[in-house]
């Protein structure tokens, strides 16, 4: 398994996992390079909340979607709250937020469908994108997991959502953990480490390391384990273990460019004609 970042038109750069079967699903996580987009936002922003002028994120998402042959129009996106609520996408949900954030999906930060040709649709910008793709049963999802998510198991419950919306069952799933902010620059306070140490008891040497004098929060660590734990094989695991925070140049960075700065997007959608 490998994370693969692809030159596709217009310098636009999209990261893929070789996990996920291109004949059966569509899916990309993008970088900051292709856009239209000006400072700080340059160029790719793909967030209309973040004080980017919206036609240029309009634009931007249009270009985005373009190269994976995916339909802006029908892109699916939910204002991101760093909550738990997970979202069951219909084809009347279709569009939703694609060009407005007010009719976007409200205060949702997970989102799953079985409906081919409905892309579903989060930004992020140090907080980890986790895909899912269950070949069996059909079915794709996606979560939004920063420190507060991955703490009450938004990647665990978007799973058990597709449990109970459509029979997946967690051996048959794949799921992947995009670029987020690596544990050597992910510096925590006292408060945030001592939460994830009692709500992950016997991790907390892989979630959470004292060094420099500071906690540093492992949020692909954290994902993975509970993914694990929740039923998905080890194999079935793909993550980039690509630093958000470290590589600013190619990939927003909430906290490498000081909170003022665009958004990336990941996209995982079902092909309308999938193959046997």
């Amino acid at each position: 398994m490998a994370f693969v970042l692809r030159l596709m038109e217009k310098n636009i750069w999209v990261g893929q996992f070789s996990s996920f079967s291109s004949d059966r699903i569509i899916h990309g996580i993008s970088t900051r390079f292709g856009g239209v987009s000006d400072s700080p936002y340059d160029s790719l922003n793909l967030a209309l909340h973040v004080g980017d002028d919206s036609a240029a994120v309009i634009e931007n998402r249009q270009r985005f979607c373009q190269v994976l042959g995916l339909s802006a129009e029908r892109i699916t996106t939910s204002e991101q709250v760093h909550g738990e609520r997970v979202f069951c996408v219909t084809e009347k949900e279709a569009g939703r937020g694609w060009r407005d954030y007010g009719d976007a999906i409200s205060q949702t930060d997970a989102l799953l469908t079985n409906v081919p040709g409905v892309p579903l649709f989060l930004c992020y910008a140090d907080c980890v994108p986790v895909l899912f793709w269950d070949p069996k049963r059909r079915a794709v999802a996606i979560a939004h997991a920063g420190w507060k998510g991955t703490l009450q198991g938004i990647a665990v419950k978007t799973l058990r959502a597709m449990t109970a919306a459509f029979g997946t069952t967690p051996k048959d799933c794949l799921a992947a953990i995009g670029p987020a902010i690596g544990p050597e620059y992910y510096s925590v306070g006292d408060e945030v480490a001592e939460q994830f140490r009692t709500a992950f008891p016997g991790w907390e040497r892989e979630i959470v390391r004292f060094t420099s004098g500071c906690h540093h929060l492992d949020l692909w660590a954290a994902n993975r384990l509970q993914l694990e734990a929740a039923g998905i094989p080890v194999k079935n695991i793909d993550t980039a273990a690509v630093c958000t925070a470290s590589n600013a140049k190619l990939f927003f960075s909430y906290r490498a460019d000081g909170g003022k700065t665009g958004r990336m997007g990941a996209v995982i959608a079902l092909k309308e004609q999938i193959g046997t």
